[in-house]
C-alpha cells in the first residue's frame, strides 16, 4: 500500500505538472515569462519530491527483497535510473542554468522511467488481487 502511494503521489505528480497545469497556465494567457518561471520552480520542487519519493521506494525494496534487488530487479533498475535523473537535473540546473533542454530530458527520463515502473507493476495486478504481494513477506 506504501509503494503504490509513493509511486502515485511522485509520478503522477510529475506528469500532472508537465501535461496538466503548465499547458493550462498557458491556455488562459500567463505572460510566457512567468509561465517559465513557475514552471522552473515546479519543476525543481517535484524533481526534490520525487528524488524523496524514489529513495524511499528504493528502501521498501531493499527491506522487502535484498539489496541485490536494486540492480537484478526491474523495479531496483527503474527506481536507479528515476535517481539518476533526479541527480542529473538538479547537476545541470546548478551546474549549467542555460541547458534548458537538458533539465527537460531529466524531467523526462524521470517521468518515463515512473511510467515503466508503474505499468510493470500493474502488470502484476492481471495475476493476483495484490499487484505489490513480492514487496511484502
Amino acid at each position: 500500500m506504501l509503494w503504490q502511494l509513493t509511486q502515485m503521489l511522485w509520478v503522477g505528480g510529475l506528469w500532472l505538472l508537465h501535461i496538466g497545469l503548465l499547458p493550462v497556465l498557458d491556455h488562459i494567457g500567463l505572460a510566457p515569462l512567468l509561465i517559465d518561471e513557475i514552471a522552473g520552480m515546479l519543476n525543481s520542487l517535484m524533481v526534490g519530491f520525487a528524488a524523496a519519493c524514489v529513495i524511499f521506494q528504493a528502501l521498501v525494496l531493499v527491506q522487502a527483497e535484498g539489496f541485490a534487488s536494486l540492480w537484478r530487479d526491474i523495479r531496483g533498475q527503474l527506481l536507479l535510473m528515476a535517481l539518476y535523473a533526479c541527480a542529473m537535473y538538479v547537476a545541470v540546473r546548478v551546474g549549467w542554468p542555460d541547458a534548458v533542454r537538458w533539465q527537460v530530458f531529466s524531467y523526462l527520463v524521470l517521468g518515463f522511467s515512473g511510467l515503466v515502473l508503474v505499468d510493470g507493476v500493474a502488470g502484476c495486478a492481471k495475476h493476483t488481487l495484490d499487484p505489490c504481494h513480492h514487496l511484502k513477506r
